[in-house]
């Protein structure tokens, strides 16, 4: 066993309230979590099994805990992102479980995820200021692309003349990209700039543009793989692509 695996199990025996090994909550909690197309939360999970298990939020807690432990030698990993707790196919088989379905991924242009990376940093944010910062207009499909992804919402209006309308990012925005909370994408300086705006993209695909893909009206010549979990749809970046649009599903 790992020191990070002996730590957590010295951690849950100090937990106060035991599960018992031979208890089967931990395996009701694993096959309602496999079943289950959406994240679970610990509130949803106690009104499945409380009454009738008689257990709270620390006793499930504790067999999630357990869970996790178990699958840590197994393909798939228990993973808690901001609506709760789901089970995924682990990140390195990813490539072999795309292999199932024969379309092909959705692809997103590069413009679609820089103007996704400024609302993620800059939100609350208008659409003049993200077109400020890019320097071109943000079409309509790009953010009704974003909208209808569930990604982005409207989270109310600036008051300012004209009240434009003010966008920030949503909880199906975290469980996509398997955050709890924005408090774990790495801290940036305000993003006032291309370049600043580069690295701010660079967080959310994991690789940073290549020189030249500044020019929008250039030919695609690359795609890298924007990580979305197993349990979405398989995503990839299309860079450069169409400045103003997302491309349909082939």
């Amino acid at each position: 066993m790992t020191e990070p695996q002996q730590e957590q199990e010295a951690a849950i025996a100090e937990v106060a309230v035991p599960v018992a090994i031979d208890s089967p909550l931990e395996k009701i909690l694993e096959a309602l979590l496999l079943a289950s197309d959406q994240p679970l939360s610990l509130d949803q999970l106690g009104r499945l099994l409380g009454e009738e298990l008689g257990v709270g939020r620390k006793e499930i807690r504790v067999a999630l805990e357990r869970l996790d432990l178990r699958l840590q030698a197994g393909a798939s990993e228990l993973t808690e992102v901001a609506s709760g707790f789901r089970i995924q196919v682990r990140a390195a088989y990813a490539e072999w479980v795309a292999r199932l379905w024969q379309e092909k991924p959705q692809k997103f242009s590069r413009a679609l995820l820089e103007t996704l990376a400024l609302v993620c940093y800059r939100q609350p944010v208008t659409r003049g200021e993200i077109e400020e910062i890019r320097g071109v207009q943000v079409s309509s499909n790009i953010l009704r692309t974003l909208l209808e992804r569930g990604w982005v919402r409207e989270l109310g209006v600036k008051e300012v003349p004209g009240r434009p309308a003010l966008f920030g990012t949503t909880p199906q925005f975290l469980d996509d990209f398997n955050l709890r909370s924005l408090d774990q994408l790495p801290s940036l300086p305000e993003i006032k700039d291309l370049a600043q705006l580069d690295a701010a993209l660079a967080q959310l695909t994991g690789e940073l543009p290549h020189a030249g893909d500044e020019d929008e009206a250039a030919e695609p010549t690359e795609e890298t793989e924007l990580e979305v979990p197993v349990s979405e749809s398989e995503v990839t970046v299309q860079s450069p692509g169409d400045p103003d649009e997302s491309a349909s599903p082939a």
